[in-house]
């Protein structure tokens, strides 16, 4: 069995040969992890299953609109042409998103805005291949694929009021990022990933960012055609679902329109326990160790219950990926984050994987 092989058979829900275990280090704790292990690649290290690849947006040739504001050294421009200027050192790498279509713009403006183009699928499927020949599951990873990069653009406040209005310029936005984002799975589709990583956060705390209404109105439709894209193409490919926060008043109707695998699944916002019990027959879960709580502010052996915990929930169907919540930020000790993949190792005993030593 190949760590692919192992890890498709647990999200189908067909058995639970091994405990996949996944993780984000924050460049922070990237340099730990090699102070303390000496290694180059936590992919390797850490032993995952899987690996991701990224199609890359480019800025079109016509350039990307940048904000007007006076912006300070060190401020980068994405390709949908979002300012991302740093924060202070207490802030580690976040960064302070700067919105070029902010304010009262004309409709004819959000129509003209450069949109970015992405690598095709004849790109994209020699690397999948190289991620197959090696022994790996691949996904495709387009996170933050409608919602959260029309609110980069255009700024939250002022698209929630478009929305919230009927405004054209919400639907001229959000159109066209539907469109690159119908093209993007379609791509990675047709390049043979397993699965396909959508996403947008849709939940706060402890609450939808947004009423569900106002969500099936006007992102779940958009959605769903980003979903139909991967499905016109693949039956097998699995799609993969991110929103951090609470989104459990979302989950039947993700599940509507095919969503089959939800991260990160935040314990300080939902209970993996009554998620499991409510959709764990229609519904894999990848993450559900807190990065807000257990991660930073555990015991090792704290942690390890958690993870013990989760898994037994999901023994021996499985339907679980392990892993923080979130990239794991500086708070959290290199021991806790030792003990949760040691935990995956014990949890039920690896068997022997074919694989090639790789990291993309």
């Amino acid at each position: 069995m190949t760590p692919r092989d192992a890890l498709l058979v647990n999200l189908r829900r067909e058995g639970m040969p091994t405990v996949p275990f996944d993780i984000n280090l924050s460049p922070y704790q990237q340099s730990v992890f090699r102070e303390k292990t000496g290694a180059a690649s936590p992919y390797e290290w850490f032993g995952l299953l899987h690996r991701g690849l990224f199609d890359n947006p480019v800025a079109s040739s016509n350039g990307s609109e940048s904000p007007s504001a006076s912006l300070p050294a060190g401020t980068t421009i994405d390709p949908w042409g979002v300012a991302h200027v740093p924060g202070s050192a207490e802030a580690y790498h976040m960064k302070r998103l700067v919105s070029p279509l902010a304010g009262d713009v004309p409709l004819s403006t959000i129509e003209s805005h450069p949109m970015p183009t992405t690598r095709s699928a004849s790109e994209l499927a020699p690397i999948v291949q190289e991620i197959h020949d090696h022994g790996f599951a691949s996904m495709g990873v387009m996170s933050q694929t409608i919602w959260e990069t029309a609110w980069a653009i255009r700024s939250m406040e002022d698209l929630m009021v478009d929305m919230a209005t009927d405004d054209d310029r919400a639907t001229a936005l959000l159109n066209k990022i539907t469109d690159i984002a119908v093209i993007r799975a379609r791509a990675y589709a047709l390049a043979g990933c397993d699965i396909v990583h959508l996403g947008d956060d849709i939940g706060m705390q402890r609450t939808p960012m947004m009423s569900v209404e106002m969500w099936r109105k006007w992102l779940k439709p958009r959605l769903a055609q980003v979903i139909d894209a991967v499905r016109e193409v693949s039956t097998s490919t699995l799609i993969f679902y991110h929103s951090c926060g609470y989104v459990e008043p979302f989950i039947d109707e993700l599940l509507e329109i095919g969503i089959q695998i939800l991260n990160p699944v935040q314990p300080e916002s939902m209970s993996f326990e009554s998620l499991h019990t409510r959709f764990g027959d229609r519904l894999s879960f990848w993450g559900t160790i807190g990065t807000q709580t257990t991660m930073p502010f555990g015991t090792p052996e704290e942690v390890r219950r958690a993870v013990f915990q989760n898994v037994k929930r999901c023994t021996p169907r499985g339907g679980l990926v392990i892993g923080p919540t979130h990239m794991v930020e500086p708070e959290v000790p290199w021991a806790n984050i030792v003990a949760a993949h040691e935990a995956c190792q014990e949890a039920i005993p690896a068997p022997p994987l074919d694989s090639v030593g790789w990291d993309q």
